[in-house]
Parts: C-alpha cells; sequence; structure tokens
C-alpha cells in the first residue's frame, strides 16, 4: 500500500464499484454512472469486488493486483513445465516475477495486472491444448482472451495471432479439425468479449 491510492482515475471506479452494482458492472467513475472509464471494465470488476467484501481501501484494492502476479507466475510455471521441463519452469517464472516492469505493473491498480493474467491464462490453455489437440482447451484460450479483450481492448489480445498460429500449425491432428478447433475457439472469443459489448448497446 506504499503507492496509496495508485492511478486515483481507476481508484475512483473501484470506490463506485464498491458502493453500487451497476456501477461495478460498467466500470463507472461514480456511484450514479454518469460517466465510466476509459477501459472495458474487467479490472475494475476484481478492485470493486474486493471493496465490496472487504471495504474500500488502498490494500482491498492493490492486494488484488499482487495475487494476479503470483496466479500469472504460476501459469507461465505451469505452461512451460509442461514443454521444458520444472527447470525451465521455475526460470520463467522467477524471470517474469523479477522484471521489473511486472513488478512495477503488479503493485498498481491499471488494468495491465488483469490482462497479463488472462493473457497467461490464454497461454497455458493453448499448450494444454496442443498436448493432444484439445478443442476444449483451445476454445478455453479463447474465452481468456475474450476477457483480456475486456480488460484493455486490442492489447489483450496480442497473444492470439502466435496461439492459433502454433496450433494450426502444431497439434497433433488433421488440418481439417485444426481449423474447426481454432473456429470453435474464434467463437468461445466473440461470445465472451462481444457479451457486454451488447449489453452496453441494449442497457437503457
Amino acid at each position: 500500500t506504499i503507492n496509496g491510492m495508485g492511478n486515483q482515475f481507476y481508484a475512483a471506479a473501484a470506490q463506485a464499484g464498491s458502493k453500487n452494482w451497476e456501477a461495478l458492472l460498467f466500470g463507472s467513475l461514480d456511484t450514479q454512472n454518469f460517466i465510466t472509464v476509459d477501459k472495458p471494465p474487467v479490472s475494475q470488476w476484481v478492485m470493486g469486488l474486493s471493496g465490496q467484501i472487504f471495504g474500500f481501501s488502498s490494500a482491498s484494492m492493490l492486494i488484488p493486483q499482487a495475487l494476479m502476479a503470483v496466479a500469472a507466475v504460476a501459469l507461465l510455471y505451469g505452461a512451460v513445465r509442461r514443454v521444458s521441463g520444472p527447470r525451465a519452469a521455475l526460470l520463467a517464472g522467477a524471470v517474469l516475477a523479477l522484471t521489473p516492469v511486472a513488478a512495477l505493473m503488479f503493485r498498481y491498480n491499471n488494468p495491465d495486472a488483469v490482462m497479463v493474467l488472462l493473457m497467461m491464462a490464454a497461454v497455458y490453455c493453448a499448450v494444454r491444448a496442443l498436448e493432444h489437440a484439445s478443442a476444449r482447451w483451445i476454445a478455453l484460450a479463447g474465452v481468456a482472451l475474450g476477457f483480456a479483450f475486456l480488460a484493455k481492448m486490442l492489447e489483450g489480445i496480442m497473444v492470439m495471432p502466435a496461439i492459433g498460429l502454433v496450433y494450426l500449425i502444431a497439434a497433433p491432428t488433421s488440418i481439417g479439425k485444426r481449423v474447426l478447433h481454432l473456429s470453435g475457439a474464434l467463437a468461445t472469443f466473440l461470445i465472451s468479449a462481444g457479451w457486454f459489448v451488447v449489453l452496453t448497446l441494449v442497457w437503457p
């Protein structure tokens, strides 16, 4: 909590979300829902829910960010371990944990922490999908990227082309099934990202 309220722009939305469910849903800057922040609201959901449970404070807003760092390192470890063994996985996890920009990002209340966690979840799911050409795991990667889009828009799906290309080239099944699996993953991405877009269009 040495960072206090961090980025006060997002802190205001976290405070509003800790007091009002509609403000939480839309990432509003105020409890009267006059205006929202400049990003989709996934990161505000995490901080606002924490504020609803524990009361709004610097700690309730920033501790979830640190926990997301732990989860991101765990997912990276899990993904690399499946491909290259535990030593390489420990090295990869340590590099992520000790990279200065990551350490800064995961102790602040910008949307980057949840975005990186969701991107890492997508990569982990993709690694699992590649093992047995799993339609379910690659579809889960699409879900994770959909919510990463709702964290920071196009930044959240920067890894999508790499995931799709690797699966298309390396998944141990026929090319037809690879294309079919990727089409399913694209559908889950569109659903998990698009439901909120539709909600904003139909909400009075």
